[in-house]
């Protein structure tokens, strides 16, 4: 099964990147409202300390969200890589797992 460690030892680019590379998708990463600095560690972004958890293939993706949010004290949301075979670019419903937006979303 597909995981993906987590620190606040990763850049929002190395997360995004290793995010895009186990799952197939993208990873959007906010400090507020506006998206993160691609360069910036998660820890430094973060105004509390940054808890490390695993990511697994088999979580939903509205409690990713909610457990990234909770370690990390940033906003993120999960979408479709903009080369998707169905509906490119748009964000994946909360109800699918990882796996199943993986599996349904795939590249071309």
């Amino acid at each position: 099964m597909a995981q993906l460690s987590i620190s606040g030892r990763l850049t929002v680019k190395g997360l995004k990147s290793q995010f895009s590379k186990t799952f197939g998708l993208e990873l959007r990463v906010y400090k507020g409202s506006k998206f993160a600095d691609e360069s910036a560690t998660l820890a430094s972004l973060s105004a509390k300390k940054v808890e490390d958890f695993e990511c697994k293939a088999n979580m939903l993706v509205g409690n990713f969200e909610t457990k990234f949010t909770g370690a990390t004290g940033l906003k993120i949301q999960v979408a479709t890589l903009p080369n998707a075979r169905t509906e490119p670019g748009v964000l994946v419903n909360d109800k699918f797992t990882l796996s199943e937006a993986s599996t349904k979303f795939k590249p071309l």
